[in-house]
This record gives structure tokens, C-alpha cells and sequence, in this order.
């Protein structure tokens, strides 16, 4: 069987332990059998961050910038534990954060629905999307560990010499800080952003913060994005029959629990990384969303949205087979495949993205999963078979 030949590449970062693992596995068996894969491949494992000082994370994120589209497997944000277990040079940031704040844009993420894994939230009928921020907030922000009694002062100096200064606290002992900050440019790209993908699925869309307690820094959110909103996309959203709704963060979880889905719910940055959590594990499981980010000046990045699953792969390295769910790394690299399929205008491409994916949840359906879906299983009786097992039965439905 002839191989599909690739116009041009997309950018391949590699990760870390068991989903490392389970990228090679795939690339084998799904994509090498039938693609003549074209990547700029970088190593974002953490030793390899390290050594070169996390370089290859800049690298990685400027290669996107030029060929538009890449994939990511799931990598370590190193904590004090990691960096004793890999003798690391220092506590390196988030490598997605790294990539995100290179690229700006929103954070896109969907669960992936099969009908015999009901979501645990009775009323949810439609997928929900998390439009996550994805720049600056907590994952660029500065801390200090304060010592001893102080004073903690926030202060700015402008361009043209006037400053702002506020006390923060006077530590009467030992104690912590932490100064995040946005931009208006990268808060109005995150809302044109969302507006443009409710619009694309004529779905509505809801934005939450907390600008009752944050009245600066959350107020500037909601405020940009009602400007935002007003001066370019409320015809546009009453032409499609679609709404857009502010609310506080906590109205929207109470609301959304109480949905029934099929809309967009966009948060900041941390808001987005948790709630997406959420809702992927209310609708079945961690590893059963896709993830997408998607930059204003065109570029897509597409991961997995979960962890490395750093149990599962000290039982691999014992020889101990698992049970680890492929699912959302299999669609981070067809989501990638058709994006470079669309923008090279390669059908044969983008139509080998859907096989897969459609070939990955037929498994599925006719009961073949991994424990994490079994567990939640109805109406077929499931056959629980492990990673590889798993992947070795999508690639016999492709090649049927």
C-alpha cells in the first residue's frame, strides 16, 4: 500500500514518560504504515530541557511560528520532587506556558463523546468547549519567598517617569508573594478568538470571571471583551441566532452543571486549565479531549490535554503491562495532520486524519478500551486490553 507524501512537515515535540512511550507506539503503528511523515522534530523530555536550558522549548515554539501547525505530547512541569529525581539545574517553568506566551492565542478543548461512556452530569446531551486563555496569569508570574517582617510594595514605573506604588502587606514574619500581570493586545486577540469559534460553530458562548473581588485586573477581562463584542461581533451573533453571556466564575459552574452543553465557555488561564479538567473527566475521562491552540496570526499547536501518567509508566518500567487511554494523543496528531492538510490543500490527508479518528472510536464502540473507559462503560460489555493492545486493534480497523 502506497504511503502518503506530506507537502510539508508539522513540528513533532516529544515528551515524557508513559505518554513519551505511547507516542512512539504510535507513530509506528498509526502513522509510519501509511504516511511518509514529515516533522521538525524537537525533544521537549525533561533531561533534554535541561541540558539545554530549556532552548529547545524556544526553538520549538519559533519553529511553529514558521510551519504553522505542530503537535505536542504531554510533558514534566517540573516541582521540587522533580528536580531532585532528574538532578535538574533548576525548576524549570511550564514548557506549555513557554510555547503558549510565544504563540498568544486561545486554548481550545473538547471531550471526545462515545455512546457507551455516559457523562456523569445527567443533563449534559452536547459537548461542552473550553476556551482557555493562554497567556500570562499565573504560569508568568513572579514570586518571592518572603524571609522575615517587611513591607511588600506593588510598584510600576512608566516610560515617562511617573510611578504607581501601593502596599501590598506588612509581613509581621515569614511569608509569600506572587505578581502576575496580562496585556490588553493578548486579552482582545483571546476574545476575538472565542468570538470567531461560537461564530464557526454557531454555538453560544459564556465568559466568566471573578471582576466582583479582582477589580482591575478581571474587570479589564470582562470589560475588553464586551468592547470587543459591541463594536465587531453582535450583529454577527444575532445574524447566527447565537448569545453571548458574562457571569461570575462561580455562577458559571453552578450553571453550567445545571446545562444541558453545545455551548463555549471561555475562561482565563488558570480558570480554563482547571475547568477543562472538569468537565473532560465529568464527560468520561482526562484522556477523551482535544486539545488545539490556536494563534491570531494563524499558527495551531495540538496536545494532549492531560498528564504524563507517571504511575503507569514506573509500572512499564517494571515490565508490568497498563492500561493507559491513547485516545487524546491519537487526536492531537490527527487534529494536527488535517490542520497541515487544510492549509497545504491535501485532501488525501485531512481524509487519513478522519480515518483515524473514526477507526479510534469504533474500537471503542464495539467495546474494546482501556480500563479508565471501562470502568464507566454502558451498554456494551466492555474488554479491557492494555496500551498497546488497544492501538494494535485501531490499527487492524484501518486496515481492514
Amino acid at each position: 500500500m502506497s504511503r502518503i507524501v506530506m507537502k510539508n512537515p508539522i513540528v513533532e515535540m516529544d515528551g515524557d514518560e508513559m505518554t513519551r512511550t505511547i507516542w512512539a507506539r504510535l507513530k509506528e503503528e498509526l502513522l509510519l504504515p501509511f504516511i511518509d511523515l514529515k516533522t521538525d522534530y524537537y525533544d521537549l523530555g525533561l533531561r533534554h530541557r535541561d541540558e539545554t536550558g530549556d532552548q529547545v522549548t524556544v526553538d520549538a515554539g519559533e519553529a511553529i511560528k514558521r510551519l504553522h501547525v505542530g503537535v505536542k505530547c504531554a510533558t514534566i512541569t517540573p516541582n521540587e520532587q522533580r528536580v531532585a529525581e532528574y538532578h535538574l539545574k533548576k525548576m524549570w517553568k511550564s514548557p506549555n506556558a513557554t510555547i503558549r506566551a510565544i504563540l498568544d492565542g486561545t486554548v481550545f478543548r473538547e471531550p471526545i463523546l462515545v455512546s457507551c461512556v455516559k457523562p456523569v452530569v445527567r443533563t449534559w446531551r452536547k459537548p461542552i468547549a473550553i476556551a482557555r486563555h493562554a497567556y500570562g496569569d499565573v504560569y508568568k508570574a513572579v514570586e518571592y519567598r518572603v524571609p522575615s517582617a517587611g513591607k511588600a510594595e506593588l510598584v510600576f514605573t512608566g516610560s515617562s517617569g511617573d510611578t504607581f506604588r501601593k502596599t501590598i502587606h506588612d509581613f509581621e514574619g515569614a511569608g509569600v508573594l506572587q505578581a502576575m500581570h496580562n496585556k490588553d493586545s493578548s486579552i482582545k486577540s483571546f476574545a476575538h478568538a472565542c468570538f470567531r469559534y461560537a461564530l464557526s460553530r454557531k454555538q453560544d458562548i459564556w465568559f466568566s470571571t471573578k471582576d466582583t473581588i479582582s477589580k482591575q485586573y478581571d474587570q479589564t477581562f470582562k470589560n475588553l471583551f464586551q468592547r470587543v463584542y459591541d463594536t465587531e461581533y453582535a450583529e454577527q451573533f444575532k445574524e447566527a441566532g447565537i448569545t453571548y453571556f458574562y457571569t461570575l466564575i462561580d455562577d458559571a459552574v453552578a450553571r453550567v452543571i445545571r446545562s444541558e452543553g453545545g455551548f463555549v465557555w471561555a475562561c482565563k488561564n488558570y480558570d480554563g486549565d482547571v475547568m477543562s479538567d472538569m468537565v473532560s473527566t465529568a464527560f468520561g475521562s482526562l484522556a477523551m479531549m482535544t486539545s488545539v491552540l490556536v494563534s491570531p496570526d494563524g499558527n495551531f499547536e495540538f496536545e494532549a490535554a492531560h498528564g504524563t501518567v507517571t504511575r503507569h509508566y514506573y509500572r512499564h518500567l517494571k515490565g508490568e503491562e497498563t492500561s493507559t487511554n491513547p485516545i487524546a494523543t491519537i487526536f492531537a496528531w490527527s487534529g494536527a495532520l488535517r490542520k497541515r492538510g487544510e492549509l497545504d490543500k491535501h485532501n488525501a490527508l485531512m481524509s487519513f486524519a478522519d480515518k483515524l479518528e473514526a477507526a479510534s472510536l469504533a474500537v471503542i464502540e464495539r467495546g474494546i478500551m482501556t480500563k479508565d473507559l471501562a470502568l464507566l462503560c454502558e451498554d456494551v460489555k466492555p474488554e479491557v486490553v492494555n496500551t498497546f493492545a488497544f492501538i494494535s486493534a485501531i490499527r487492524a480497523t484501518m486496515s481492514a
